[in-house]
């Protein structure tokens, strides 16, 4: 993979190996050399309670009943045996989840999950991500809302743009566009209509109410998210559920409406990334004032940013700056400590050093910082509830830039919420503060901290630690006098810190001149580069001139005044000609124009004569498919009726068979019957003949006895002459 697999993080005894057995906790980063621990004076810890991640009952059933079986993911990605367990009363599984999980018989395909990414970058690949929920509570405790940042030891850490929207790989959006609550946005259930293409009816059954938040639950929406016939619309609300589930979870199994309206504005090519930090801003910014309660900021994207910045590589690969390179994946492939303690975790920050972070992960490409909008110091941001502010420039070591003095004026009460009065005039200045960023391209530098930085750091940890132990108030009646050495003391450290507090002060403002200083040496620069170049331009043309001038005189073209006069009579006709042809041609034109309305009219009547043909035509169509469907069944009796006929015929073909036998055999009989009877009637003719003659012989006395015979006879031969 090009980095190394044994330079993680981890909590160990005095061997590598047994990396499962804390004995001592300290920081131990492989390949590197190991330091002893140092402790920070007079720290006191806040005392916070469990702080519950929801995403870790979430996750598990998104992923076993959803993006498994979409075959998202392999099944030795990630083991989710334990957080299922400790799901198991949740009521989002259920016990007859694994029936369900059955059920799921769609899976993407490459095209599928190319267009999901394409859409919505890798927040899919995330989900499979274990939330290490010991290391997120221990990450609250050294959170300051003041400065949104973490503070680990002396060194200051936050989750900038930049960064998450280089994990979320989110590419088809506009930097600079933010979500913004509108006053009055689309209804609810026509969000949800034009969503899942159901009905109106369906919509409003499945709306619900949940402590005073309008949403809906989300086994109303995974039916369609698996079933929905349009492969579009499937891929879109798998998104919707991991937005409102797993990123913006705040009522539990149910998506809320503001959920809902910030996704719809995604088709609009808004960045997601300003709104997922804020929410995280936000959470963190609650968890460490309470003390306790939900984090429903995008814990698995935390998760993934502060180990990432312990991730120790000699040297970036290149496939890392590649487009297609997924973190997450990355992520996912390597080994990370497991089954730490919240108190080990706590220990690791609390001596952790500036060479023990890898200050600019191995993921984040080379680009500009976005370190202030409109004419604000800082960067303000607003998510779904409320707003909050943060400063890029706190944290130029996480670009392996210098780090100076940040300007950090009213960051502290940059928080707000949507309620109360005067929350939208803070929302309408944000986004115009965000219609005008300011980037900036930080250089790469050795030495980071510059000197200034480093004195208002301490200067600031030792305040903190000040504020931090001073929760006791002594009883000014059990002490003694004190001394005018004493007081004198106490009025130097008086002076002493309000001329530090001054020279804070001035050395923002220094910062802020210097880079103005910058700015307006840069504009200073182009402006002269740009005077060069018209200087160059005017100089050029001098010459030209110069140039023609002398062409001309060599050339002889020089005129008289009145010979120049007449020219310009000349030209003027000509432009008296050509401004008449201009003004016929105008004329022309507007009978032309005339001409084309009365076509435009007369081609709106042809429209809708021709979407009347179009109505008649899908009738005509209609009537045609019903007329395709009775030839079909006439077709098919046809069919039938020839297929009873050509048995018929075969049935007639056998019969004329047999009778042509019959004929033949008959014929042959009456053959021999006719030969018999030519036989016989020749025998007569003879017989007559005979008679005849016999006849003759006799005399005429003897003929009367057998005339009548004879004559019978020669009758009977004259019958057989026929015959014969």
């Amino acid at each position: 993979m090009g980095y190394d697999r044994g330079s993680v993080l981890i909590l160990a005894d005095g061997s590598t190996g047994n990396s499962s057995t804390c004995l001592e906790p300290r920081l131990h980063i492989m390949n590197h050399t190991s330091y002893p621990t140092r402790a920070i004076p007079n720290f006191c810890p806040l005392i916070v309670t469990k702080i519950s991640t929801r995403g870790k009952c979430l996750l598990p059933f998104i992923y076993t009943a959803y993006a498994k079986e979409l075959d998202w993911v392999s099944d030795g990605g990630v083991n989710y045996t334990n957080n299922r367990e400790e799901c198991r009363g949740s009521r989002l599984v259920s016990k007859n989840s694994k029936r369900q999980g059955g059920q799921f018989s769609g899976r993407w395909d490459l095209d599928t999950r190319g267009i999901f990414t394409e859409r919505y970058g890798d927040i899919a690949h995330l989900i499979t991500i274990r939330v290490d929920e010991q290391l997120i509570q221990a990450m609250v405790r050294f959170w300051d809302p003041a400065y949104q940042c973490f503070t680990f030891n002396q060194e200051d850490m936050t989750p900038t743009i930049e960064e998450y929207a280089a994990l979320l790989r989110i590419n088809n959006v506009q930097f600079g566009k933010i979500y913004v609550k509108k006053p009055k946005p689309m209804t609810f259930k026509k969000k949800l209509v034009r969503l899942t293409d159901m009905t109106d009816a369906w919509a409003k059954k499945q709306i619900k109410k949940k402590n005073e938040t309008i949403c809906i639950p989300w086994s109303s929406l995974r039916d369609l998210v698996l079933n929905h016939p349009d492969m579009l619309k499937r891929v879109n609300l798998f998104a919707l559920a991991i937005y409102g589930l797993v990123i913006f979870s705040k009522v539990l199994e149910h998506l809320e409406v503001a959920v809902v309206d910030f996704f719809e504005r995604l088709k609009q090519g808004i960045n997601p990334v300003p709104t997922i930090l804020a929410e995280t801003f936000r959470s963190l910014n609650s968890c460490r004032k309470i003390g306790k309660g939900h984090f429903i900021g995008y814990a698995q994207l935390l998760n993934v940013w502060i180990l990432s910045h312990f991730w120790k590589v000699e040297r970036t690969p290149f496939h890392m700056f590649s487009k297609t390179f997924a973190p997450p994946e990355a992520y996912l492939k390597k080994e990370w400590p497991k089954e730490v303690t919240e108190q080990h975790w706590v220990s690791v920050f609390q001596n952790l050093r500036a060479e023990d972070i890898m200050w600019r992960a191995p993921w984040i490409r080379p680009s500009v910082l976005l370190y202030r909008v409109g004419d604000q110091d800082w960067i303000p941001l607003l998510e779904l509830w409320g707003g909050v502010g943060y400063d890029p420039l706190l944290v130029q070591r996480q670009f392996s830039s210098r780090q100076f003095i940040p300007a950090t004026g009213g960051l502290a009460q940059s928080e707000f919420a949507f309620t109360g009065e005067g929350y939208m005039k803070r929302v309408r200045d944000t986004a115009k503060s965000w219609k005008k960023v300011h980037s900036i391209e930080l250089a790469l530098y050795a030495d980071t901290l510059t000197q200034d930085y480093d004195l208002w750091r301490k200067q600031r940890v030792n305040s903190q630690q000040i504020s931090s132990t001073n929760y006791t108030v002594q009883n000014p009646f059990s002490e003694e006098m004190p001394s005018e050495l004493e007081m004198a003391r106490q009025e130097f450290e008086r002076e002493k810190a309000k001329m530090s507090r001054d020279l804070s002060a001035l050395q923002e403002e220094n910062y802020q001149l210097k880079i103005d200083v910058q700015i307006e040496r840069f504009r200073t620069e182009k402006v002269q580069k740009e005077a060069e170049v018209v200087r160059n331009d005017l100089r050029d043309l001098h010459l030209e001139n110069k140039k023609l001038r002398g062409t001309i005189k060599n050339s002889g073209l020089s005129k008289s005044t009145a010979e120049w006069k007449e020219e310009i009579s000349n030209i003027k006709g000509g432009m008296e000609f050509w401004k008449g042809k201009a003004k016929k041609e105008e004329e022309k034109a507007a009978r032309a124009a005339i001409e084309l309305r009365r076509k435009n009219v007369e081609y709106e009547m042809v429209t809708a004569e021709f979407a009347n043909s179009q109505s008649e035509h899908q009738e005509l169509k209609k009537k045609a498919r019903d007329l395709e469907n009775m030839l079909q069944s006439r077709q098919q009796q046809l069919d039938n009726l020839l297929k009873a006929l050509e048995e018929k015929n075969d049935q007639y073909d056998r019969d004329i068979h047999a009778y042509e036998g019959t004929l033949q055999e008959k014929e042959m009989q009456l053959d021999f019957l006719i030969n018999e009877i030519r036989k016989a009637a020749m025998q007569v003719v003879q017989l007559s003949d005979e008679a005849e003659v016999l006849s003759c012989q006799f005399p005429p006395s003897q003929r009367s006895s057998i005339s009548e015979f004879l004559e019978q006879v020669k009758k009977q031969g004259n019958v057989a002459r026929k015959f014969v």
